[in-house]
C-alpha cells in the first residue's frame, strides 16, 4: 500500500512536468545555430539595461487618474510574478522616475554609466523594488521574449566535456573586433541594432588565444570548439543576479566583488597570473549580464568604491593579477538618508556622487496605498481564527500617514482634511491646483514619520496580545502603536514622541465619526422605510417647486408641503435656509433629467439626499431603539430584537463579526450616554 501511495505521488508530478518547456530552457547547439537565432530576434543580444527595461514594459503600463499630471503605473511594480506578494503600492512617481532611467539608459543616453541609488527612509520598500528586479530578471530570462545565451569551450583534453564562460558573456564577442562592424549589421534590423562591446573576459580570452594557436590563427575551425547554450539567471545559483551586503568594515575585502586567486590551482599551473588560477566568482563577475543590488550602498569601504566608480562609469572591474575587464550589468544600490547626508558633506565622495542618479523613495502618503500594505499581510484569510474589524488596518495607516506629513501652511486646512485630500477625497475651496501646492511646498513630506514596519509589527502584537478575543479592533492597535513609541529607536526627542500621540487622539477621533455614522446608517437601513420617507420627501419638493398641494394619504384632503419635513431633512447635511430653493430645484432638475432617458429615480444615486434620508431617519428611529440602554445591564426583550437586528446589518454590510459588531455598538452607546453625539455627524 505504501508503495502504491509513493508511486502515486510521483505520477502526479510526473503529469505536471514540461519536458518540452524545460529542453528549450537547456538548448544548447553551436555557433553557428546561435547566429541564425541572433538573425530571427537580433533582441537576444541587448544589453543589460535594455533587458531590464524590456522585461518592466513586457508586463503593461495604465494611466491613473492624477488631474492635470499624467500619471503611469507599470504593471510589473504590482508583482504579478508571485501574485502580489512583493508589490509596491503607491510611490507611483518614484516609479515612474526609475523606469524612465531604465529608459535612458537602453538608449544610450548616459544613465547606463552611472550607479542608480535608491534613496529613502527604512522601511520604504528601495529593497522591495531591487527584489522584484531581480525576481522579474530570473523570470524574463526564462521566457521566449527575455531569452539570452551564453558560451563555454570544448575541452581540449576530453571533448565531452564542455567549460563554460566563468561570465557569462555574450557569445557575439567571439566575432574579431575588426569583423565586428559589418557582421552585426548584417544580423540587426531597423528595429533593433545589436551593439557588442568589450573584449572577453581573461579566461575565454586565454582559451580563445590557445586555441587560435592550436588551429594555426583559423578562427572558424576555433569557434567549432565553442558550444552556445540558454542562460537562465539565478540569484541563488549566482547566474546573472548579484548581491552584495558590506559588512564590519575591518572585514571587508574588495576580492567579494571582483573574484581571487585559486591558490590551490598555482601550484598546478605554476603562476598566480594565469587566467585558470582565478575564481571569477565575485560579485560583480556573476551579475555580469545582469544586475547587482548594494544593500547599503554608501556604508561600503572607499577600496570597494574605487571598484564601484570604474564598473559604472567604464563598464569595467579589475580583477588581481589582471588586466581590466569589461562588465554589462545594471548597478543598483540603496541607501538611508543619514548615510546619504555623510555622502554629501564628504568631499573625498564627490567622484561618487557625480556618477550616481538619485531616485527617492519616500513612505507612501496615500491612505488607500498604505491600507494596501497592511492587508497584504493582515487580512481575514491569511490570519487564521482572528476577525480583523473594519476600519483596524485603516486607522492604523491613517496614523502612519499623519506622522508622515508636513503642517499645511494654509491655517485653515487641518493635518487630517490634507490626507484626505492627497487620497483623493473632495473639499469645498480645494482644487487640483491646490492640492499640487500642497504637496509642492512641502518639501521633507514621506521622507520622515513612521515606518509601515513598525505598524506591522504593532498589529502583530494586537493579534497576540488578546488571545481570548475572536476579533481585534482599532482601540487594541492604537493601544499598542501608543505604547511602543516609549521605545522607538528612531525617535530621538520628547517633542516628537507628543506630536505622534497628539496624532493617535486625532486618529481616534476620526474612528469615533466613522463608527457612529456607520451605527446612524445600520439603524436606518430598513429600505422600506427610507423608501418611504424619500417618496414622502420627494412628493412635498415637487408640489413646492410647481408651487401645488399634496394629497393627505390619510384624509385625502390637500395641504400645503409640509416646510418642516422637508427642512428637517436637508438641515441634517448643511443647507442653508437661503439655499433650500436652489436645492429642491437641482433635486427636482435631477428626477426630470432621468425621467427624459427613462430612468427612475433611486435616492442611492444622489449620495447627499441619501446620507440626509438616512439621518433623519436615524434620528427618528434612535429613541425606539433606545441604543443607550445597551451600556446598562437590564435590556428589555422588544429593545434586544432591534439591537439584533441593528448588528445583523452590521456584520452583513460593513463586515463585522459578532463580537465587533457588538463592541461597536457599546462604544457608540456609550457615546450617546456621555451626550457627545453631533446630530450632523
Amino acid at each position: 500500500m505504501i508503495m502504491e501511495d509513493g508511486r502515486a505521488l510521483i505520477n502526479l508530478i510526473a503529469q505536471r512536468q514540461n519536458i518540452e518547456e524545460y529542453q528549450k530552457e537547456h538548448w544548447e547547439g553551436s555557433f553557428e545555430e546561435y547566429l541564425e537565432i541572433v538573425a530571427r530576434s537580433p533582441a537576444v543580444a541587448r544589453n543589460s539595461w535594455q533587458r531590464v527595461y524590456d522585461m518592466v514594459m513586457s508586463y503593461g503600463q495604465r494611466t491613473l487618474e492624477g488631474g492635470r499630471e499624467k500619471l503611469i503605473r507599470y504593471n510589473f511594480f504590482d508583482d504579478p510574478i508571485q501574485d502580489g506578494k512583493d508589490g509596491v503600492f503607491g510611490l507611483t512617481r518614484p516609479l515612474m522616475d526609475l523606469v524612465n532611467a531604465f529608459m535612458s539608459a537602453a538608449q544610450g543616453y548616459g544613465i547606463e554609466r552611472r550607479v542608480l541609488l535608491l534613496h529613502g527612509p527604512v522601511g520604504s520598500s528601495k529593497s522591495t523594488i531591487a527584489r522584484l528586479l531581480k525576481k522579474g530578471l530570473e523570470h524574463y530570462s526564462r521566457t521566449d521574449e527575455g531569452a539570452l545565451y551564453t558560451y563555454g569551450w570544448v575541452d581540449d583534453e576530453d571533448p565531452t566535456n564542455i567549460i563554460p564562460c566563468p561570465m557569462h558573456e555574450e557569445p557575439l564577442k567571439l566575432i574579431p573586433r575588426a569583423d565586428r562592424a559589418e557582421l552585426l549589421q548584417k544580423l540587426s534590423t531597423p528595429e533593433f541594432k545589436i551593439k557588442i562591446e568589450g573584449d572577453l573576459n581573461p579566461f575565454c580570452r586565454r582559451v580563445y588565444n590557445d586555441k587560435m594557436r592550436k588551429y594555426g590563427g583559423d578562427w572558424t575551425r576555433v569557434i567549432q570548439d565553442v558550444r552556445v547554450r540558454r542562460l537562465l539567471f539565478s540569484e541563488q545559483d549566482r547566474v546573472g543576479i548579484g548581491t552584495f551586503q558590506p559588512k564590519d568594515e575591518k572585514n571587508q575585502d574588495s576580492t567579494e566583488l571582483t573574484g581571487d586567486i585559486n591558490y590551490r590551482k598555482i601550484a598546478e599551473l605554476g603562476s598566480d597570473s594565469d587566467p585558470r588560477a582565478f575564481n571569477f566568482d565575485g560579485e560583480f563577475n556573476v551579475a555580469n549580464r545582469g544586475l547587482i543590488e548594494f544593500i547599503e550602498v554608501l556604508k561600503l569601504d572607499v577600496a570597494f568604491l574605487y571598484d564601484l566608480l570604474g564598473a559604472s562609469q567604464e563598464h569595467k572591474i579589475k580583477p588581481k593579477k589582471f588586466a581590466q575587464t569589461d562588465i554589462d550589468e545594471v548597478i543598483i544600490g540603496h541607501t538611508n538618508e543619514p548615510e546619504y547626508r555623510k555622502l554629501q558633506s564628504n568631499e573625498f565622495m564627490e567622484a561618487l556622487r557625480d556618477r550616481t542618479v538619485k531616485i527617492d523613495v519616500p513612505y507612501v502618503t496615500r491612505l488607500s496605498d498604505e491600507v494596501r500594505i497592511y492587508e497584504k499581510d493582515f487580512n481575514s484569510n491569511r490570519v487564521t481564527g482572528k476577525h480583523i474589524a473594519p476600519h483596524t488596518l485603516e486607522i492604523a495607516a491613517m496614523w502612519a500617514i499623519l506622522t508622515r506629513l508636513e503642517e499645511p501652511k494654509n491655517a485653515s486646512l487641518t493635518l487630517l482634511q490634507k490626507l484626505k485630500l492627497y487620497d483623493g477625497k473632495s473639499l469645498p475651496g480645494f482644487t487640483e491646483e491646490n492640492i499640487k501646492e500642497l504637496k509642492e511646498e512641502a518639501h521633507r513630506e514621506g521622507m520622515q514619520g513612521i515606518s509601515p514596519r513598525y505598524v506591522q509589527d504593532k498589529i502583530s502584537n494586537a493579534l497576540v496580545a488578546h488571545p481570548e478575543a475572536t476579533s481585534i479592533n482599532p482601540f487594541m492597535v492604537v493601544n499598542e502603536l501608543e505604547s511602543g513609541l516609549k521605545h522607538h529607536s528612531l525617535i530621538n526627542s520628547e517633542e516628537l514622541r507628543g506630536h505622534y500621540r497628539q496624532l493617535l487622539t486625532v486618529v481616534k477621533e476620526e474612528y469615533e465619526d466613522i463608527v457612529k455614522n456607520e451605527v446612524q446608517r445600520a439603524i436606518a437601513a430598513d429600505e422600506a422605510a427610507m423608501t418611504r420617507l424619500c417618496g414622502n420627501y420627494i412628493d412635498n419638493v415637487k408640489a413646492y417647486t410647481q408651487k401645488e398641494t399634496v394629497i393627505n394619504k390619510f384624509t385625502g384632503q390637500p395641504e400645503e408641503p409640509d416646510e418642516r419635513l422637508m427642512r428637517s431633512i436637508e438641515e441634517k447635511i448643511g443647507i442653508r435656509e437661503s439655499r433650500k430653493d436652489d436645492f429642491r430645484r437641482e433635486i427636482m432638475n435631477y428626477i426630470g433629467a432621468l425621467a427624459i432617458e427613462g430612468k427612475k429615480f433611486d435616492y442611492k444615486t444622489n449620495e447627499r439626499l441619501q446620507k440626509a434620508l438616512e439621518l433623519k431617519l436615524f434620528e427618528d428611529q434612535k429613541d425606539s431603539i433606545k441604543l443607550t440602554s445597551l451600556v446598562s445591564k437590564v435590556v428589555d426583550q422588544e429593545t434586544q430584537q432591534k439591537i439584533d437586528v441593528v448588528k445583523s446589518r452590521l456584520i452583513r454590510d460593513f463586515g463585522y463579526n459578532d463580537e465587533s459588531a457588538t463592541d461597536v455598538l457599546n462604544y457608540v452607546a456609550s457615546i450617546f450616554a456621555r451626550g457627545t453625539t453631533k446630530s450632523s455627524s
